[in-house]
This record gives C-alpha cells, structure tokens and sequence, in this order.
C-alpha cells in the first residue's frame, strides 16, 4: 500500500469517483412532494417512512464511498448487496484508504459532489469528526438495539461492526508463529513484525498500540506502555516499519502481522489457494476489542442514500454480511434474542474469553494525543 495508513489493502482494482470536482449536488431529488429534505431527516420516520426514503434514494441514484476495501470485513457483499437490492450504484474512492482520509475528504470537499456520502471510521476518529460538526444526527430503525455505549447520544455516530486485535503469522515461514505480545519480542522474529498502517491515522494498528499497552501494564488511562513496546520493538529489530497488507504478506515482507481478528481470519481463508499457511490469534495478554462506527456527512451531496445506505447496514441482512466476513456486528446480541443471527457465521469466529470492554470517548481523546506526539519518536530512527 502506498498511503501513509490503509485501513487494509484491497486486492481488487482502484475504483475511483467521477464526479465533477466542483459544484453542490442538486437537493431537488432530496426533497418530498410535501417539502421533507433528506438532509435533515433524522429517521426514515421523519422522512415519511422506508419507503420515502427509498424513492429519493433511487431518484438521486448513487452513493459516494470512501476507504471500503471489498475485502475488508467483508464489504465486497454489502456493497453488491445494496446496489442489487435498490439499484443504485456505490462509487468507492481510495479503497485503501485511512479514517484519518475519510475525514479529511469531508473538510476538503465541502460543497462539492463528490464529498463522500458516508464515513466508516475508528471510533475515536469517529468521536473527533462529531466534535468537528462534521457529521449528520439519523437514527436508523434498529438504533435502540445498538448498545448504550456503542452510540452517540445525538445518533452522530454508532458502532457497526468489531473484532480483537490479532497475530496473523505466515506458518511457512515463521518456525514458530507467536501467541502473545511477550512473544513478539523473541529474537527470533527480526525485521517480521508489522501493523496495518500508522496508529495516528489508522483504527486498527491504533488498536494494536492499544493492546499492546494492555499486555505491558497499560490501561484504558494509559497507552504509553504501548508505545514503548514498540519502541522496544524497533530497537531490538523486530519492528519492520512496512505497512501490513495482502500483498506484503504473499511477498513475505510481513510475515507476522498485528491486526483486527475478521481481516486475519479473512485473510486465512484468502491465502489457502494461494500456498500460504496463515495462522491466527488473540493474544491473551494484551486482549483488546474495539468497533467501527458509522457516519453520514452533514453536507453529504445525496442525504437520502446516505440514510438509505444506513438502513442497509443495521438490518438484519447487512449485519450477518459482516458476521460472514469474522467481523461481530453490533447488533449481534439483539439478533441472536431475535433469531436473526446467522448461528453458522457466528460459529466461525476466532474464540476469545471474556467480556470485552471499551475506552471511553475521553480515554480515547487522551490516547490519541499521546500516539500523536509520541508514535513518531518511539518507531523513529
């Protein structure tokens, strides 16, 4: 990958947006015959019902993406799914990119339409774009389901889908794969360990700082700990400073990779055909889980898709899609009470212990302050 932090790499083509670089996006497609905006919907409700919305969502006819690889979590069948389902075509731009690009595409494309529609980020990125006012207040139909602590009270954000962080190892060409962070520092292991990307931009190798300070007497309250395993890490030769993708891990150059357990166990069933033997844990010393959140752009250039899409991703249909990529959705408990839960999918899932537990949005804000004016320093060099 060639972007300072990917969410993940995608091994598909580049799908990039063709819209025009300037000028807003036309709201009349929007816009109900008795004057409800989509815009300003803060439920299908508020907007006249599912149905509304679908019909200003198929009026307005496509959906502007960004950073969703088709091999993320898998998103390759969410997104097929909705365009099959409403006909409306998702254009995803920069697939490979971080949630710290997401936002950055918001502030940059104010106006425009080619803004993106909706966001899919880490949850503290997700926390700082609310506190931006970047982000629009829409209750999907499932929003009492969601978890009290795994949504924004003014419904500007709310988790999606989440897993653990992992060690995905090449069992080929590592002797002996590592199960824990304490592992991580063997000698036996230089120049092998990567995480996906640059925890000051990405959620997932954020969360890996994370755990590792979990694994190092760390807390919610403290991630410096993390960062000095990585510095430990660097200055021992273990740390490789190589981003994480499919393609380093087929070439070898990041044989042992730190990351969330859907996209390792995804990758596992990817690289069978392809002769690598990847092996995956959660590490039980350093066990942290941590969701991603979803967001609509407050000047999103087509607000009724935007909800639509949404509606999409917290039914029933596109919360077992995630389960089917080893990502647990948010809803899983109130599925699994419901009998909607896809118990086949849901058996697969890499087996951890315990109940997991959350950083608060303050403890978030600290951590992202420390990795920001400590990650370079501790890797560098």
């Amino acid at each position: 990958m060639t972007l300072s932090l990917p969410r993940t790499a995608a091994l598909g083509a580049i799908a990039a947006l063709t819209l025009s670089a300037c000028g807003a996006a036309p709201d009349t497609a929007s816009t109900t015959a008795d004057g409800k905006n989509a815009a300003t919907a803060t439920s299908a409700a508020d907007f006249g019902g599912l149905d509304a919305l679908v019909k200003a969502a198929k009026k307005e006819g496509k959906l502007n993406a960004i950073a969703l690889p088709r091999d993320w979590a898998n998103y390759g069948a969410l997104i097929d799914g909705f365009e099959k389902k409403y006909g409306i075509k998702i254009a995803v731009e920069n697939p490979d990119g971080a949630s710290q690009d997401e936002i950055n595409a918001v502030t940059s494309r104010k106006g425009q339409d080619r803004a993106p529609d909706v966001l899919d980020l880490g949850s503290s990125f997700a926390i700082s774009a609310a506190q931006q006012g970047l982000l629009a207040p829409y209750k999907v139909a499932s929003f009492a389901d969601i978890p009290s602590g795994q949504k924004d009270a003014q419904a500007r954000w709310y988790n999606d889908y989440g897993g653990y962080i992992s060690i995905g190892c090449d069992a080929k060409r590592v002797k002996s794969c590592p199960t824990t962070f304490a592992d991580l520092l063997k000698p036996q292991y230089k120049g092998q360990v990567a995480l996906n990307g640059n925890p000051t931009k990405s959620g997932s190798a954020f969360g890996g700082v994370w755990a590792a300070a979990l694994a190092n007497g760390g807390s919610f309250d403290d991630i410096q700990p993390g960062l000095d395993f990585f510095k430990k890490l660097k200055d021992n030769g273990n740390y490789t400073p190589v981003e994480s993708t499919p393609a380093t891990v087929e070439k070898g150059e990041t044989p042992i990779s730190i990351d969330w357990d859907y996209l390792n166990a995804g990758y596992a069933d990817e690289f069978k055909s392809k002769g690598v033997d990847w092996k995956v844990a959660v590490p039980s010393d350093g066990q942290f889980s941590q969701f991603y959140s979803q967001a609509i752009n407050k000047d999103a250039p087509h607000p009724a898709t935007a909800r639509l899409w949404q509606e999409y991703l917290y039914s029933a249909e596109g919360q077992n899609l995630w389960l089917k990529g080893y990502a647990r959705p948010a809803l899983m408990t109130a599925m699994e009470k419901a009998g909607t839960l896809d118990k086949t999918a849901a058996a697969k899932l890499p087996k951890v212990s315990g109940t997991p537990s959350f950083p608060t949005e303050a403890q978030q804000d600290k951590a992202k302050t420390v990795l920001g004016q400590g990650w370079a320093k501790a890797v560098s060099g």
